[in-house]
């Protein structure tokens, strides 16, 4: 039977293989035929990139074996999802076809970056990722993706360069949600934990931009707070391990803390506790990384009565990439903040 003969769901629950009746994020093993149903299209995929936490772990735990194990979770999976995380990334490629009913308003040649999960998005690879030699977040390969009635994918624009862009976008999500939660107070103190990463640096600048009136960037390494320093997107830059939760509550005090908002954008687990303890009363925690456990965090607010809102970063706000490209361009330091990034990178 064609696809087109078929019903779809706009959620792409008709791509479900297994099990039976849940979303394609929560699925075992979806659908990866070619062939669309009316409001899907196919994107010919040029570069995967993997969200940090996702790769972290793949690398600990597969080490020199990082294409092979990529490899087995798409052909098994039919879609990019770390077991362990949870979590997949986006991609980078070209609309090869448009179903006669999808709403997306993208045509055939547009070049586009998915702004959904590779963790939903029915995937296959067809080069054996022969150009990627595992020590990059961004996997070059040759394949096809699906995107359903419900996803969302954003034209790359013409004035980046095209790794700069789906590195920006890759993590549109967290300066869109660190500007509404930053609104919210009048002033506030805002601590980002992994400020000089992609999606930290970011949260910086749209904190400034929202009206912060101090911003505390946190990061692991002497290295980092060099970069993040001269990127003069924090008013102070501490070096703490935010997985030491009273290591990390002292390091902001002293920076002029607690936080009325405090915004975790790290790649490593165990960070929940400190980001609490630095926090005030009545302060908000925006958790987006992958590597959270969302259950160490409520549990551990509650044992330490502590008067706090936690929220979820989703990966979606409404005009995230447009605002992330609008950090970009305005905020020099943070441009190149992403490029020093891209160009230590090795090549592919």
């Amino acid at each position: 039977m064609k696809g087109s003969d078929l019903i779809a769901d706009p959620a792409g629950m008709h791509r479900v293989l297994e099990p039976a009746g849940v979303l394609p994020q929560a699925a075992a093993r979806l659908d990866t035929r070619a062939e669309l149903w009316p409001d899907e299209l196919r994107i010919r995929v040029e570069l995967l990139n993997l969200d940090a936490a996702s790769f972290r772990q793949l690398e600990e735990a597969s080490g020199d074996d990082m294409r092979a194990a990529v490899l087995e979770i798409v052909r098994s999976h039919g879609k990019m999802q770390n077991p362990v995380t949870g979590s997949g990334g986006m991609l980078l490629g070209t609309v090869e076809e448009v179903g006669p009913e999808s709403p997306l308003g993208l045509a055939v040649g547009d070049r586009v970056a998915s702004l959904v999960s590779l963790s939903l998005t029915p995937l296959v690879i067809e080069d054996n990722l022969d150009r990627w030699d595992g020590r990059s977040e961004q996997v070059p390969c040759s394949g096809y993706a699906i995107l359903f009635g419900r996803s969302i994918a954003a034209v790359l624009p013409d004035d980046l360069p095209v790794e700069l862009s789906l590195a920006v976008m890759d993590v549109c999500g967290a300066p869109a949600l660190t500007e509404r939660v930053v609104s919210w107070y009048g002033s506030p103190t805002v601590c980002v934990v992994g400020a000089a990463g992609k999606s930290g640096a970011l949260s910086c600048a749209a904190a400034r931009d929202a009206g912060a009136g101090s911003v505390i960037g946190v990061v692991p390494v002497e290295t980092e707070a060099t970069a993040l320093r001269a990127a003069g997107l924090a008013d102070v830059v501490v070096v703490a391990d935010a997985r030491d939760p009273v290591a990390l509550s002292q390091a902001v005090a002293a920076a002029g803390g607690p936080a009325d908002v405090s915004v975790v954008c790290v790649d490593v687990p165990g960070c929940e506790g400190g980001a609490i303890l630095a926090t005030a009363a009545g302060g908000t925690v925006v958790f987006f990384s992958m590597a959270t456990s969302f259950s160490a965090a409520a549990l551990g607010a509650e044992g330490l009565a502590a008067d706090v809102t936690m929220l979820v970063g989703n990966g979606y706000t409404p005009g995230h990439a447009d605002l992330a490209l609008r950090l970009l361009r305005s905020h020099p330091g943070l441009d190149q903040l992403f490029r020093s990034r891209l160009a230590a990178l090795p090549t592919v």
